[in-house]
């Protein structure tokens, strides 16, 4: 068991026992609970030396032993729930008695009911869960089937990052952090992709303790604070991988980063021989590449092909070269690309019309609001679309659509 559940044990165990005493019973379920107020003294005893006689104290004696007695007996069926190491012999002590039941306060006395929340209440806080951390969920059949039914237009992002992040799972060691870089316009769904993963391998989503958000703006908005930023991030992001066996960090506008900022988190990326079954994934969202993305996916429309058609190994590729020629962005100075630490590079494509109506579809059923496809229309049409001539993929992708369906409030 170690020293170190000491303290957890001891206060579940206070926890049992303030929950018997608010249950106010003593005996079996379905029998009288014992007169209220002060304890009987024996017949004929008469109090000695004041209100607390020799009688009166042994009762109380007698009384605070049997409680004693009853809150090991259910300590010990707790721990057994809870822990369920060396607990054959307890199991068999356990249907030994309720074979021959003994008369006075029978086992269980608050019923199986409040065991199971118990050792519910447990679990959120302690190891007791198929990941080892209650915390920590790993729902990817729920993250692909999310995807799916509420991400657009992506079918490459879709792909990439339910394969990436179920490889990743599966792997018993691995060898370095999952890292995965999103590129494409604002408002393709780089955000929702991001927010989608933290909610289905955490159980409290972008909430949870293990989950780290930077924003570069936000966090590091002065260069000439750099040398303070790498400490603090350095800090923070050792901090979040002591306190969990699995985290997230999420690097939101990665090409403001400052290239020696990149370089901090290197280590914690890099490849690495530790027996320990420590992992860490991380997400950089990028705007770079978006307009090699869509040059491509143009193409491919003017020449009567399916979007659905775009390997990812030509925008890959074609993104690879972007990132490490490009003078203003940190990717070029940084060992990000230079190591090959970028597991994937993923690709969110530009939409299309169609992709804005679905957008607007959502937003409406998530407000419970009614609607039509002529109102759908309607939202789409806000909306701005690119190159001049074609009109074809919209210039915010579906970031102000939830704004929009404001002007169709009853």
């Amino acid at each position: 068991m170690g020293q170190a559940r000491l303290p957890a044990r001891r206060g579940l165990g206070c926890c049992v026992l303030v929950l018997l005493l608010l249950l106010g019973g003593s005996g079996s379920p379905g029998t009288a609970p014992p007169p209220r107020g002060p304890w009987p003294q024996e017949p004929g005893a008469e109090p000695e030396g004041g209100p607390w006689g020799r009688g009166r104290y042994e009762a109380v004696k007698k009384h605070l032993g049997a409680v004693g007695a009853l809150s090991k007996q259910y300590w010990r069926y707790v721990a057994c729930r809870v822990w369920q190491e060396g607990c054959e012999e307890e199991e068999k002590q356990r249907e030994g008695r309720e074979a021959s039941p003994i008369p006075g306060w029978s086992f269980p006395l608050v019923g199986q009911d409040y065991l199971e929340i118990l050792s519910a209440w447990y679990c959120s806080f302690g190891k007791c869960c198929e990941t080892g951390d209650c915390r920590i969920i790993n729902n990817v059949t729920g993250l692909e089937a999310d995807l799916n039914g509420q991400l657009h237009g992506q079918h490459l992002a879709k792909e990439v990052v339910v394969q990436a992040v179920q490889g990743f799972l599966q792997s018993p060691r691995p060898q370095k952090a999952l890292v995965l870089s999103f590129h494409g316009w604002s408002g393709t769904g780089k955000n929702f992709v991001a927010r989608m993963v933290a909610s289905h391998l955490y159980r409290d989503g972008l909430k949870s303790d293990c989950v780290r958000v930077f924003v570069s703006l936000l966090h590091f908005p002065h260069h000439n604070y750099v040398d303070s930023y790498k400490a603090q991030l350095h800090r923070q992001l050792s901090e979040t991988l002591q306190r969990c066996r699995q985290a997230l960090f999420i690097f939101d506008e990665a090409e403001k980063l400052h290239s020696s900022l990149l370089d901090a988190v290197r280590p914690f990326m890099a490849p690495h021989n530790s027996e320990d079954q420590q992992r860490s994934i991380f997400l950089f969202l990028s705007n770079l590449g978006g307009n090699t993305i869509n040059e491509v996916a143009l193409d491919f429309w003017r020449a009567g092909r399916a979007r659905e058609e775009i390997p990812l190994e030509l925008l890959e590729q074609r993104l690879r070269l972007e990132l490490q020629e490009a003078a203003e962005n940190s990717y070029a100075h940084s060992h990000l690309l230079r190591e090959n630490l970028i597991d994937f590079v993923v690709p969110f494509l530009p939409l299309e019309y169609h992709h804005v109506k679905l957008c607007a579809r959502d937003a409406f059923l998530a407000r419970g609001i009614p609607y039509t496809e002529a109102t759908l229309d309607q939202v789409a049409q806000m909306m701005v679309f690119v190159p001049k001539e074609e009109k074809l993929f919209s210039a915010q992708g579906c970031k102000s659509v939830p704004q929009r369906i404001n002007y169709f409030l009853p």
